[in-house]
């Protein structure tokens, strides 16, 4: 379906119509010409906006600005409304595949599971290993039970030909759950370490004030010592004085 494009100035030719300001005042019903008159006057452009009514009802806008807008918010739109993608994870070419490749193919399915997206499991079965179909049946159970923690079953696993194909989907509450947990381990952590910083800067400023009055402490000690004077200089000064005396008496 074509979508109608606006008429736009010298493309609107029916007259009169119905004109509202930029404003959204109501101009009235005016004819063509001098509804185009009022645009240019304003630097802006007449648009047609609803072609049915009788009159066709125009606006006074920037239509420039007004096809930006609308732009917005169609990619806007188109990006809400994109549809999650059925990602495809085949296990090898037949059942004899390594264990470890199948934990891969299992944390890949994670990984899509996690962004939205729907994933086929495909297990393909090679000459003889048809006689054993209850293999497949229980390597499919054992990759559902190890995503049932984010998905669920939406298409059980079931033969077509010599694949067998199952479909998992993301469960939703499951999910919600996980990303409310991780964002309270988010908080938790981000508190701790808010404590653990405020707890680091209260130690060091203790740690400061008490080398602050240490040193104090010491200074206060070291200056009285040198009022007081030691003993051994006071004793050295009294010798000398008796020195002295005796030679003033010789």
């Amino acid at each position: 379906m074509q979508v109608q494009k606006e008429r736009v100035n010298d493309m609107i030719r029916i007259s009169p119509v119905r004109v509202i300001g930029p404003d959204s005042e109501a101009y009235g019903v005016l004819d063509t010409i001098e509804a185009k008159r009022l645009a240019r006057e304003a630097g802006l452009d007449l648009v047609e906006i609803s072609p049915h009514s009788r009159p066709p009802v125009c606006r006074i806008m920037d239509y420039g600005k007004y096809k930006y807008e609308q732009s917005k918010k169609e990619r806007k739109q188109r990006a809400g409304s994109t549809k999650n993608e059925l990602k495809e994870i085949r296990l090898g070419r037949s059942m004899r595949i390594d264990p470890h490749d199948i934990e891969m193919r299992v944390n890949q399915a994670r990984a899509f599971l996690l962004e939205g997206n729907k994933v086929q499991f495909i297990q393909p079965f090679q000459g003889r290993e048809m006689q054993h179909k209850e293999s497949g049946f229980v390597r499919m159970k054992e990759i559902a039970d190890a995503l049932s923690d984010i998905a669920k079953v939406e298409f059980p696993a079931r033969f077509n030909g010599r694949r067998l194909i199952m479909i998992v989907s993301p469960d939703r509450v499951k999910l919600k759950t996980i990303a409310q947990v991780e964002l309270q381990k988010k908080r938790e952590a981000e508190n701790a370490a808010k404590k653990a910083k405020e707890e680091a800067e209260a130690d060091d400023t203790a740690v400061s004030a008490s080398a602050s009055a240490d040193s104090e402490s010491a200074f206060e000690s070291s200056s009285s010592e040198e009022e007081k004077g030691s003993p051994t200089d006071d004793a050295a000064t009294a010798d000398n004085a008796e020195v002295v005396t005796e030679e003033s008496t010789t």
